[in-house]
């Protein structure tokens, strides 16, 4: 009788863990650095599309993670529709050096006279910008109707209007050019 009860909860126990791996994880770690599988905003939930690690010139500079809307096909990742991508770093960074990146890789992928439409928006996202050590995480949360915020480790540093602004910034890593094509497939889950 107690080996029926012992074989029976072992069973118990298999299968538990089974329907638990099948649901699917409720995190993913990439290189010691964990992400949630599921964000709630608002009334929204974005679910973890993917995470990359990011090299350059051989070094790991960040590992990131991109969220997107519940529901929200790859192929629209750059549309109206909420998102987030947290950039976990790997390296110590100057604030002043994010904005000749971002000035590129924006301009890289949009038309000039959008570019110059945004201008003042990507001055004033460019000013938020701080100093990064490793283990800092910035992230970036487009909510249509409100804006994209950037917060560093949490803490709010301002937040930019509008759908083209989003569709802007957001192409540094999902646009035609993005700052690596690599990192891309890995954030979009295509790997």
């Amino acid at each position: 009788m107690n080996q029926y009860k012992s074989r029976k909860s072992a069973f118990v126990l298999v299968a538990v863990a089974f329907v638990m791996l099948a649901s699917g994880p409720d995190a993913a770690d990439i290189d010691g650095v964990h992400f949630k599988e599921r964000l709630k905003l608002n009334n929204t939930t974005l679910k973890l599309a993917g995470t990359g690690l990011l090299r350059c010139w051989g070094f790991k500079a960040y590992v990131g993670a991109l969220y997107l809307e519940e529901g929200c096909p790859i192929g629209e990742a750059l549309s109206d529709r909420a998102k987030r991508i947290e950039l976990q770093y790997k390296r110590s960074i100057k604030g002043k050096n994010f904005v000749p990146a971002t000035d590129k890789s924006i301009a890289e992928n949009i038309d000039p006279a959008t570019l110059r439409r945004l201008r003042p928006r990507l001055d004033y996202h460019n000013s938020l910008y701080e100093d990064v050590q490793p283990g800092d995480r910035y992230s970036l949360t487009y909510i249509p109707g409100q804006g994209t915020e950037l917060a560093l480790n949490g803490d709010p540093k301002g937040v930019i209007e509008g759908a083209d602004f989003a569709a802007a910034v957001f192409s540094i890593w999902l646009g035609p050019k993005p700052l690596n094509g690599s990192f891309k497939k890995q954030i979009l889950g295509l790997n």
